[in-house]
Formats: C-alpha cells, sequence, structure tokens
C-alpha cells in the first residue's frame, strides 16, 4: 500500500536561515510555526543531548498543523556505549519523557550509532528487542543510523527486517549508503546540499531524489531530511523535493 512523503530539516534554529528562510521580522518563537507550515516533517536534534519536559512536547504539537509529523534523534546516552545491551533503562528514561504528548505528530526516532561502532550481531539483535513497541496507545517506529562499513552485512539487515526496524539511507560521502527495505517506512538524511546552488541541490538532482522517493512510498510512509552538508540551503532543497512530489 503507497505511503505518504515527509520532507524537512533537522531542528528549526539556525541563525543564517533568517532572511533565507525566515523572514527578517519573524520573531524567534514563531519559527516552529512558520516552518512547519512550510515543511512536511522535522528531525528534533535536540533530543540527541538533552531531555525536555513534556510541556515542551505539547507546545511543539501545538504550533504544528495536522499533518505535520515530527521524527527526532535518540538520547546519546542510549546509543554512544560500547555494548548497546546495556541501553535498555536509558532508552525507556528516553521514551517516557513526553514523547506521548505530540499525539498524531509522532513519527520514527531515529538511533544514531557512532562511526566507531562495528557491527557485532549479538549485541545489536539484543539492542533492537530493548526498542518499545509503544509509549502510551502510540505506536513507535524506529531506525538505526549506522556509521560504520562493519553494518554493511546481510545479517544486519535480516535483524532489522525482524524487527520492522529501518536503517537510515544516509546519503554522505563518510558514512555507509545502505537502501534496503528493512521496515514498513523509510527513512533518508541527505547531506550533501552546496552553498553555491540556490536550492541546495542542482535541478536533476532534485528530480533523482524526487524518484526516489516515488519508490520508497511504494512500500510505506518515507521520511526524508536535508541534514548537514551547507545548512543554509537545506529549507529551499527541502521545499523544491515538496514542489516535485504534489
Amino acid at each position: 500500500m503507497a505511503g505518504k512523503t515527509y520532507v524537512g530539516i533537522g531542528g528549526w534554529t539556525f541563525e543564517p536561515w533568517r532572511g533565507v528562510f525566515y523572514p527578517d521580522d519573524l520573531t524567534q518563537k514563531r519559527e516552529l510555526e512558520y516552518a512547519s507550515r512550510k515543511l512536511t516533517s522535522i528531525e528534533i536534534n535536540g533530543t540527541y543531548y538533552s531531555s525536555f519536559k513534556p510541556a515542551s512536547w505539547a507546545k511543539w504539537r501545538a504550533e504544528t498543523p495536522d499533518g505535520f509529523v515530527f521524527s527526532m534523534k535518540a538520547s546519546r546516552f542510549c546509543t554512544n556505549r560500547r555494548v548497546l545491551a546495556d541501553a535498555g533503562e536509558s532508552i525507556g528514561r528516553y521514551v517516557n519523557q513526553g514523547l506521548v504528548e505530540l499525539g498524531d505528530r509522532l513519527g520514527p526516532i531515529n538511533w544514531q550509532f557512532m562511526a566507531t561502532k562495528k557491527f557485532d550481531a549479538e549485541d545489536v539483535e539484543a539492542f533492537l528487542e530493548l526498542l518499545p513497541k509503544q509509549v502510551g496507545k502510540l505506536p513507535l517506529r524506529h531506525a538505526l543510523e549506522v556509521r560504520n562499513d562493519t553494518f554493511k552485512d546481510e545479517r544486519f539487515y535480516d535483524l532489522c527486517r525482524k524487527h520492522n526496524v529501518a536503517i537510515v539511507y544516509a546519503h554522505d560521502k563518510d558514512f555507509p549508503e545502505i537502501d534496503e527495505p528493512t521496515a514498513d517506512f523509510t527513512y533518508a538524511r541527505l547531506m550533501g546540499a552546496e552553498e553555491k546552488v540556490k536550492t541546495g541541490y542542482k535541478p536533476a538532482e532534485l528530480d533523482k531524489w524526487a524518484k526516489k522517493a516515488k519508490t520508497w512510498t511504494k512500500k510505506g510512509d518515507a521520511f526524508i531530511y536535508f541534514i548537514s552538508g551547507a545548512k543554509v540551503r537545506n529549507p529551499a532543497a527541502a521545499q523544491a523535493l515538496i514542489e516535485r512530489l504534489k
């Protein structure tokens, strides 16, 4: 069954976006309100570094329109560890900090591993078994962003399929590029925007991403984020892709 495409950026607070993406006279407290009406999703990056109170999650939901979805990076305390199987307590704290307040705005969680973390089948499976299926009455979707070439392994793909966990498709010269259908949704992070190109990517490249997005949605929802690279251009890239997918 065909899914929906959600396209966005990482976070919504970045000073160089003022005058480029945000109007100069827009107050900072209205940035999320504005961004969520130009894009269809945002990956919350601050959750990688710290936790937030339930009131913050509820506020973010209230400031965004129907149909908008947040994804979020999991806490580094869950993933930046030698033994992933020991992350149970940290995972529990993370998912119970207030995510449930997002309601229908709740999208996937991105569990990002360090580049030095190598594939260990037993440890990875133990970690996958720790990921909760829901928070409150809301189902949870999980994606793993791996940054070491040892994860290019059929055993890893099979483990993710077993647990319906997506492998983040990371388009970046420094990280492994894995495009394997392991879940009923796709999670992509595109990290190659160029500052000299007004839309971050040239038209032909955006056409390529639009074609790829349509392929991904044949398997379910697709969450696509323009991250890093020439960050100042990422909102324009996301908007250009949204236009191509209409």
